[in-house]
């Protein structure tokens, strides 16, 4: 944190020249500042010099443009902020990457001093302390105690739902199990379904039943209602105990076992392979695996499709002021000691990029208002982190994220294979979020530069999540752009001639997925003699914490 802000402090002594013009230009905007602080000082209209910004939405109140004072004091702070904001990045002397750096931790400090987040400097909060008669201080109290008693700040209570009661509640049966995952088929709801199935690799960051919510949000159950036979992976929550485990493991005992149980269970040659985020980065190095492992009409998958994935981590956006060699050696060594990193960790990581709205959005409706957090489903699976073994995920973040190793022609040997995506020609239909910023869908383009099959790429609207959980609905929510990708084409060069529609691009899937996965066939149960069930979806593993 203090280093890249050091750096660029050192980096503006070291070019007086652009820090004197700098200096003038804040000068200049302080003047204008002034001037509209004393118009409202004597009760005259004056326009604002310094707007929020379109997302910022800590001070749409009233009281902060109505109130001279209040206006006022969020005047000077976002003049400020922004100031400061924009000379961080524009730092002479620096990396683009250490100017990031600098000005996401000063960001986050600027954030934490907002106005918004202390009572005496946050007229709504001390409008409801009035209006409640001291109600609101009462229930903020007693949410802060909560949170604190939890470690950490909650975005929603943990009563509101219940995995296999309210969420995950798509019936199916656990026909597989190892040390590493369950296996869930799912119960189907034709008379007849395509022939081939399709297997979901989930990440084992957070739990799988992200894609089977309510009904109304179930991907699962919307690829139901379509006639597919759909198996799925629920990951193990790790514990100290399996430390050891490999990002091997993770491909033959995760992602091959689920394509093998498919392929057995259902008597179909190949599978139609999905993965999302990081269970997508799993995909790719299967894909790759399994194109050097098997012959070219062996090969188990029959074409592939990807969600928010990265598999060139050059830019992954704001994750990397978490990763360079000092910190990727720092959280190696704390999960060394325990065997795991802790789900509240990573998830405290994911937050700060987003904290305004994961984190201090909730300290003022929860702490300064007295607010329950609402029930939220999303919120709910968000909170429902899971740990990572320590010698996969440090392999993860020092031969992905650190040396970007993957894009790399068989820089990486993965359960005894070279791996090389330029290997894989199955059929590609890729998704990425406009929004999104923990695979940001430039660079989650960059996979159809790499391998050689046919790609249809899709941009959604929205970020990492919604983006993907996305059902169609009347009128639609939210809106796609999609098109095939050339292997030459950059990500802007793509959206330049990606067409626009308004829904969700699940109906542009199924065009293009239906086709490829056989003729109808009868409808196959949950389980079988063969595979029995184990346990009932959603299954053992998805409520360990």
């Amino acid at each position: 944190m203090a280093a890249p802000i050091v750096h660029a402090q050192l980096a503006w002594l070291s070019h007086p020249q652009e820090l004197a013009e700098r200096i003038a230009e804040l000068s200049s905007d302080l003047l204008r500042l002034q001037w509209h602080s004393a118009c409202r000082a004597m009760g005259l209209r004056s326009e604002d010099p310094v707007v929020p910004h379109a997302d910022d939405v800590r001070f749409a109140d009233a009281a902060w443009t109505d109130s001279p004072t209040w206006d006022l004091t969020k005047e000077w702070y976002l003049a400020c902020t922004h100031h400061v904001q924009d000379m961080l990045f524009d730092t002479p002397g620096l990396s683009s990457k250490e100017r990031r750096r600098a000005a996401f931790w000063w960001r986050k400090w600027l954030n934490a001093v907002a106005p918004t987040n202390f009572f005496w400097t946050n007229p709504v909060a001390m409008r409801r302390a009035i209006e409640s008669k001291g109600e609101s201080i009462r229930s903020g109290i007693r949410n802060m105690l909560t949170d604190l008693e939890a470690g950490e700040i909650r975005m929603s209570s943990p009563g509101d739902f219940k995995v296999g009661v309210t969420l995950g509640t798509t019936e199916g049966a656990v026909v597989f199990r190892n040390r590493l995952l369950e296996v869930i088929h799912y119960a189907p709801t034709r008379p007849r379904v395509h022939a081939e199935p399709v297997v979901i690799v989930t990440p084992w960051i957070n739990k799988f039943y992200i894609l089977d919510l309510t009904p109304k949000k179930s991907m699962v159950r919307y690829l139901l209602d379509q006639g597919f036979d759909v198996f799925i992976t629920s990951w193990k929550n790790p514990d100290a105990p399996m430390r050891d485990v490999t990002f091997d493991s993770y491909l033959e005992d995760g992602v091959h076992a689920i394509v093998e149980t498919a392929r057995a269970f259902t008597g179909a040659a190949k599978v139609h392979a999905v993965g999302y985020c990081i269970g997508g980065t799993a995909l790719a190095m299967y894909m790759a695996w399994a194109n050097r492992r098997f012959g070219p009409e062996e090969v188990p998958v029959a074409d592939w499709t990807l969600f928010t994935t990265l598999v060139d981590f050059r830019k992954p956006g704001d994750i990397e002021v978490f990763v360079d060699d000092a910190s990727v050696r720092y959280i190696s060594e704390n999960m060394a000691r325990k065997g795991f990193l802790e789900g509240k960790e990573m998830a405290s990581a994911f937050r700060l990029l987003r904290s305004n709205s994961l984190i201090w959005h909730y300290v003022v409706h929860g702490w300064l208002y007295g607010e329950a957090p609402a029930p939220f489903d999303v919120l709910y699976w968000n909170m429902d982190a899971t740990r990572m073994p320590y010698a996969m995920h440090a392999w993860y973040l020092r031969e992905l994220y650190l040396e970007n190793r993957l894009i790399e022609v068989d820089a990486l040997k993965i359960s005894g294979q070279p791996i090389d995506l330029s290997r894989i020609v199955q059929p590609l239909y890729a998704v990425g979020a406009e929004d999104d910023h923990i695979a940001p869908w430039e660079q989650a383009y960059r996979i159809n530069n790499l391998v050689t099959g046919a790609r249809r790429f899709v941009l959604s609207s929205s970020g990492h999540i919604l983006g993907i959980v996305n059902p169609p609905v009347n009128p639609p929510k939210r809106k796609y752009w999609v098109a095939p990708a050339r292997r030459t084409d950059k990500a802007a060069d793509w959206r330049k001639h990606a067409a626009e529609h308004d829904g969700s691009w699940w109906d542009d899937w199924m065009a293009w997925l239906k086709p490829r996965c056989g003729e109808l066939v009868d409808a196959r149960p949950a389980a079988s003699q063969a595979f029995p069930a184990l346990e009932k979806a959603p299954g053992r593993y998805v409520l360990e914490r």
